[in-house]
């Protein structure tokens, strides 16, 4: 049974720094993509960043570049999203994702609240 559990949210001020983990377990990821998203109230949910398990190669969302940096580490089956300078718009409930095009496995987390206030 396939798992990922979010970890890391909270409540902080702009230009704070919050780190988001996703402890990852059920099977072996190195066919996968992972990635956080995002869901702002009365908002669709959107891609925030993306790494590939094996090779490591990411995408970010132009409003999250320069300030956010997803990472994995293997060893440990995490994958975590460090956000730095936050924004009131940062504000959302951040879901991880485990997702393979070659055998079809999309996964979620159950999602972590991120508030950053002005």
């Amino acid at each position: 049974q396939v798992q990922l559990v979010e970890s890391g949210g909270g409540l902080v001020q702009a230009g704070d720094s919050l780190r988001l983990s996703c402890a990852a377990s059920g099977r072996s990821f190195s066919a996968y993509e992972m990635a956080w998203f995002r869901q702002a109230p009365g908002k669709e949910r959107e891609t925030v960043a993306i790494i590939g398990w094996s090779d490591g190669s990411t995408f970010y969302a132009d409003s999250v570049k320069g300030r956010f940096t997803i990472s994995r580490d293997v060893t440990k089956n995490t994958v975590t999203l460090q956000m730095n300078g936050l924004k009131p718009e940062d504000t959302a409930i951040y879901y991880c994702n485990a997702y393979s095009d070659s055998d079809g496995g999309d996964y979620w987390g159950q999602g972590t609240q991120v508030t950053v206030s002005s």
